[in-house]
C-alpha cells in the first residue's frame, strides 16, 4: 500500500486491528474493490485524511473481494462504504461518494 498512514486490512488482521482495538482513537475503514470506479475516485481523499488525522484517528482499507465474510458481517452491499469504528464497534457509516469534509465530520463525531 502506498500510504504508510493507511492500515491494509485482511481477514487475518481485521479483528486484531479493528474489533479488538483499544487505542481509543476512531478508525475509518474504507470497504473497497479494485474494479470499483467510485472507490478509485475516493482513494486520494482517504489518503489525505489518513495523513491529516495521523495521531488523532486511524485509517484503514479493506478489499471486499479478498474479505467477503467481513464485508458481509457489516452488511456491505454497495461500495465504496466507509465505517467509523470506535473501540471495535461501528459508530458512523457512509455509503457512496462523499466529500472530504463530510468524512472528517463523521470521524470527529466519533472521537
Amino acid at each position: 500500500m502506498a500510504n504508510e498512514n493507511v492500515i491494509e486490512l485482511t481477514e487475518a488482521n481485521f479483528d486484531q486491528e479493528i474489533t479488538n482495538d483499544t487505542s481509543g482513537l476512531p478508525t475509518l475503514v474504507d470497504f473497497w474493490a479494485p474494479w470499483c470506479g467510485p472507490c478509485k475516485m475516493i482513494a486520494p481523499v482517504i489518503d489525505e485524511i489518513a495523513n491529516e488525522k495521523k495521531g488523532t484517528a486511524r485509517v484503514a482499507k479493506l478489499n471486499v473481494d479478498h474479505a467477503q465474510s467481513i464485508a458481509a458481517r457489516y452488511g456491505i452491499s454497495a461500495i465504496p462504504a466507509l465505517i467509523v469504528f470506535k473501540e471495535g464497534k461501528p459508530v458512523q457509516q457512509i455509503v457512496g461518494l462523499q466529500g472530504k469534509a463530510a468524512i472528517i465530520a463523521k470521524i470527529d463525531a466519533a472521537a
